[in-house]
């Protein structure tokens, strides 16, 4: 699931552009309605083409464009997957067009598409032109440089299609969305709901949260569950990456949260005041960054003041970059790699940001330590363990040593990274030895949470069939665009089985706790059924005999047989306690006589030729007899 963010200059369209894309208003404060004018964070959602061919719901987080609500617009960016930034055809580029710009650069969003808006009120095509020249000179240099500019109008509709198309084109080019199976939802909003309770939203990442989890509220380290969740004002089960999330929330109150705190599964986050960062200060900043200066920090949905400490040189100059300790005022719940963007206090201007390399530095550094510069290259490149699982998620269901020969590591390091990994549960394995194949903890939730919904799906179009036959359900499930084999199926299914998920025999696979539930109807004509095979258990009836007295519901002559109340073979149904019993006799007969013809057989349960065939047919594929010639023998060691 993806969002996109809006960005622009305040006035030029984006809340009236995400209202004729949607049909939902994203300005829900009365300031908002009243001034025309977006304050704080808005929210909707619409169905873009998706690579399947079916429409795909997408976020999107409607931002203040006014330099008054900057903050506002940083607390909804955090999560976004890609931008869509909007400039007037009647203003061009303006001074927040450039702010908002610098920040997705900063924030490390790589695709976007530029709406020019109010075309409606120009009718001179060849300011359009200049307009479009002067956005993508405003891109040249980024990373959303190239980026398409499809002009629109909200109050026409012009363009509206074309710029769908776009954004599908753009969140169709980005990478799967990163999953740790470590779920962090920074929240951007609270509020209650009369029977309800508490509830706060976001955009999850690296994981998935289900209804019933523990979660912990970091940094206060608070507890709770999860009630409820929805996603776009329906609701789920469960939340995947990247989702935008509303969780109906048991165990806190509203008064006990703030915006920017971190929703996260007890003890996989910690708080902290303390960060080794790497930063870049942008060109156009009028002064260097020097060393211990004060600044507001951003992350997720979180701000707080911090003091800057520079690290291995004197200070930073415009366009620059180098490594910082950030000493921030207040907790935050942070992790390695996510984005942070630094403002300078007042004025109120963005200076720049960068990359958390450590969220838990073992104390304050001198500033001027080569060994403290080097720790920090090497944490920009990724630790050991990112780097095998970065290497995993491009190559999953790998075996270790071809993971282990894919990262680059030296092989001392990368075994004990991956031992530590292993130790963690970040990372499993299916079967055993040097052919085991390998998945990370978000893999296998991945991979897992397809088997789950395939099985839902099967069980509601199918309610009376046991289970979905194996070699369909493995054909089904793709994990980086591979299938697993039948061993690597196999070892999935089991290891899903030890965790409750699923059941599974020999053939099949279910849902676990799931059963077959007949309506009162199709139970009395099961009885109906049945009684007529006891009534004649050598000579029941044939199988279009059977579908009559089952209504002729195929469904439910199929859950006879994989419940095992019919056996089916040789063309005939019988029931089990019969074909026991048959073979009971057969057995005896052979045990005394020595040998038994077709013709003996069918004169002993005084049934017809079809019925004994079948019957001594199936007694050679269990290996209880075996054919010579017109007889059957007894094999050695039977009775």
């Amino acid at each position: 699931m993806r969002v996109i963010g809006t960005a622009g200059h305040v006035d030029h369209g984006k809340s009236s552009l995400v209202r004729a894309l949607s049909g939902i208003d994203p300005d829900r404060l009365q300031e908002e309605k009243a001034r025309g004018m977006t304050i704080d964070l808005g929210f909707a959602w619409l169905d873009l083409p998706g690579a399947s061919g079916r429409p795909e719901a997408v976020g999107i987080v409607d931002v203040p464009g006014h330099i008054d609500f900057i903050k506002n617009m940083l607390a909804g960016v955090g999560g976004i997957d890609a931008a869509l930034l909007i400039v007037a055809a009647d203003e061009g580029v303006m001074p927040q067009t450039r702010e908002h710009l610098a920040i997705l650069h900063l924030m490390g969003v790589t695709q976007a598409v530029v709406a020019m808006t109010k075309i409606d009120l120009i009718d001179d095509e060849e300011w359009l032109d200049l307009v479009e020249l002067e956005i993508d000179e405003l891109l040249e240099g980024t990373d959303l440089a190239g980026a398409p500019v499809v002009r629109v109008s909200a109050h026409t509709g012009v363009g509206l299609d074309a710029l769908r198309i776009a954004l599908a084109h753009a969140l169709a080019e980005l990478p799967p969305r990163r999953n740790r199976a470590r779920p962090r939802l920074p929240i951007d909003r609270i509020f209650s709901l009369s029977g309800f309770g508490t509830i706060v939203t976001g955009t999850l990442s690296d994981g998935r949260l289900r209804v019933g989890d523990r979660v912990e509220i970091l940094p206060a380290g608070l507890e709770a569950r999860v009630r409820g969740l929805q996603t776009h004002k329906q609701p789920v089960e469960e939340g995947e990456p990247g989702s935008r999330l509303a969780i109906n929330l048991t165990g806190v109150s509203v008064e006990d949260l703030h915006r920017g705190d971190v929703v996260a599964r007890p003890g996989d986050a910690r708080a902290t005041t303390l960060l080794d960062v790497s930063f870049r200060l942008l060109a156009d900043v009028e002064q260097p960054l020097p060393h211990n200066c004060a600044v507001d920090f951003f992350t997720g949905a979180a701000e707080t003041p911090a003091r800057v400490r520079v690290l291995g040189v004197e200070q930073i100059e415009p366009g620059g970059q180098g490594w910082l300790q950030l000493r921030l005022a207040r907790p935050v719940a942070a992790e390695p790699g996510d984005r942070y963007i630094l403002r300078r206090p007042s004025p109120s201007s963005t200076l720049g940001g960068g990359v958390i390399l450590d969220a838990h530095p073992r104390r304050r550094w001198k500033r001027f330590d080569p060994a403290v510069i080097e720790r920090l290259e090497t944490l920009a490149q990724g630790t050991p363990g990112e780097i095998l699982l970065q290497t995993l998620e491009r190559t999953p269901l790998t075996t270790l040593p071809d993971l282990l020969a894919r990262s680059g590591l030296d092989l001392e390091t990368a075994r004990a990274a991956y031992a530590d990994l292993m130790a963690t549960d970040a990372v499993l394995e299916l079967g055993a030895g040097q052919d085991a194949a390998i998945l990370s903890a978000g893999q296998w939730q991945e991979i897992t949470g397809q088997l789950v919904g395939l099985l839902a799906d099967f069980h509601a179009q199918a309610p009376l069939r046991r289970g979905l036959p194996h070699s369909e359900a493995r054909t089904r499930l793709t994990i980086g665009g591979r299938t697993l084999s039948p061993r690597l199926f196999a070892g999935l299914a089991e290891r899903a089985g030890h965790e409750g998920l699923v059941q599974a025999d020999d053939s099949f696979i279910w849902q676990a706790g799931f059963a077959p539930q007949p309506t009162p109807g199709q139970q009395a004509a099961v009885t109906r059924t049945l009684a007529a095979f006891a009534a004649a258990p050598f000579t029941p009836p044939n199988q279009a005999e059977t579908l009559k007295l089952l209504g002729n519901d195929e469904a439910l002559l199929e859950m006879l047989v994989e419940q095992s109340l019919l056996l089916r073979f040789g063309g005939i149904l019988l029931r089990p306690e019969d074909f026991l019993a048959m073979r009971t006799v057969v057995t005896r007969h052979l045990r005394d006589k020595g040998s038994i013809t077709l013709a003996e057989t069918r004169d002993l349960f005084s049934t017809s030729r079809k019925y004994a065939q079948a019957m001594l047919e199936e007694l050679d594929a269990q290996r209880v007899t075996r054919r010579q010639g017109d007889l059957r023998v007894l094999r050695g060691g039977e009775g």
